[in-house]
């Protein structure tokens, strides 16, 4: 156990030979690499961040950019304990993705502490930008609110008004819960009921049948990553779309559906904030990612690729790497890169539009990774709260 921990703890990737100076700026990828959400962030998050250094130049205020890298388990004490060691004796100046929201608000408590920039990726909780904001916290890619009102609201709207949730045991699924259900009950539907799941749970067949017997028209899925996958596998083994009910992945990106299939995943209404597809500007990041890693981004690894990129522009416009300076620069600057285009609010909530889609059925793919359509744009101003909705206290 305790060589396991110091692995974890030192296990790092350094993108340039050259050792980056005391005045280098150093970013560290904590998030999962050998668990739920190791397809879900992991070792391609990390990859994404060496594409943004790279494309950045490789240097910034004329010293070379280090990244490190570390697998936190989805255990919060240790994530905690990474970050405290590479903030302490590392000098490590930025962390970055942060998959799991207990992780994410864990070490984001510790960079407010350290006065250390944290921007949360692979995390939907809203309270990182709500009542535990920092003025050195940032949350890029989505978040629960944005993915409720994406696909709640949407499916409400076509018919699917009564509603039953599988939700992951822990603070992003609650949270992904409640957002959802208020959005659904605000469009005019109805939640019928809700089951607690752990996490990494490996048979979902008692949590399946409390759905079925609930007769709701849809069953949302408040989990991610190989959770999400194995819940739908086993969806369709217990005959939910035959009974008629219908699943809505709540939190789901392109990687779970490359791993279910389209004969499994087809129907599957999502919303995410990234779709390789998008357009020229996506399909050269994407050709580039796959070049490099074997399989097309998600919006967690593009999302990554996004901050990191924010970042280091923030530190060159801002001429330091002082943490206050460099926060009041990510505010100012505009996002725009392969990820999306958005701005960055007085929370720190990036915001930028979300996507409605709907998974292709085999006849319909034209091309490997070739799985949505989409249905809808959910401007950012709708998808995401404003500073003063959010309840950051920075803001009052």
């Amino acid at each position: 156990m305790k060589s396991g921990f110091l692995a974890a703890v030192v296990a790092c990737s350094v993108l340039l030979p050259a050792p980056a100076s005391a005045q280098g700026v150093k970013i560290g990828i904590l998030n999962d690499q050998s668990g739920v959400y190791a397809d879900y962030g992991g070792k391609y998050s990390v990859e994404a961040a060496r594409m943004a250094i790279e494309d950045f130049g490789g240097e910034v205020l004329g010293h070379k950019v280090e990244l490190v890298t570390a697998d936190h388990r989805n255990r919060p004490d240790l994530a905690v304990s990474i970050a405290r060691r590479w903030y302490d004796a590392d000098g490590v100046d930025m962390i970055t993705e942060l998959t799991t929201s207990t992780v994410a608000l864990a070490v984001q408590e510790l960079s407010n502490e350290k006065k250390k920039i944290d921007i949360v990726v692979g995390s939907g909780t809203s309270r990182i930008t709500g009542d535990a904001c920092t003025p050195y916290g940032f949350h890029w890619a989505y978040d629960n609110h944005a993915i409720a009102v994406g696909t709640g609201g949407a499916l409400v709207k076509a018919g699917g008004d009564t509603w039953f949730f599988l939700t992951a045991d822990y603070a992003f699924g609650h949270a992904l819960e409640k957002d959802t259900s208020e959005i659904v009950t605000h469009a005019g539907g109805k939640v019928l009921g809700s089951v607690r799941v752990p996490l990494n749970s490996s048979d979902f067949s008692s949590f399946l049948l409390q759905a079925q017997s609930s007769k709701a028209k849809i069953v949302g899925l408040a989990n991610a990553g190989q959770d999400t996958t194995n819940s739908i596998k086993q969806a369709a083994e217990f005959g939910i779309f035959r009974q008629g009910q219908k699943l809505a992945g709540l939190l789901m990106t392109v990687s779970e559906v490359h791993g279910l299939g389209l004969n499994a995943a087809q129907g599957l209404v999502l919303t995410e904030g990234f779709y390789w597809d998008r357009d020229d500007r996506s399909r050269a990041f994407a050709k580039r990612f796959f070049e490099r890693t074997g399989r097309m981004p998600n919006t967690n690894q593009a999302g990554t690729y996004s901050a990191t990129l924010s970042y280091l522009k923030a530190v060159k416009a801002a001429g330091t790497k002082d943490s206050e300076t460099v926060a009041k620069k990510l505010k100012e600057l505009p996002v725009d890169d392969a990820f999306a285009k958005g701005k960055v609010l007085a929370n720190g909530r990036m915001v930028h539009d979300m996507y409605l889609f709907e998974v292709k059925r085999p006849s319909e793919s034209k091309k490997p990774w070739d799985y949505y359509k989409r249905l809808a744009v959910v401007p950012g101003d709708q998808a995401f709260l404003t500073a003063k909705e959010s309840g950051c206290p920075l803001t009052k």
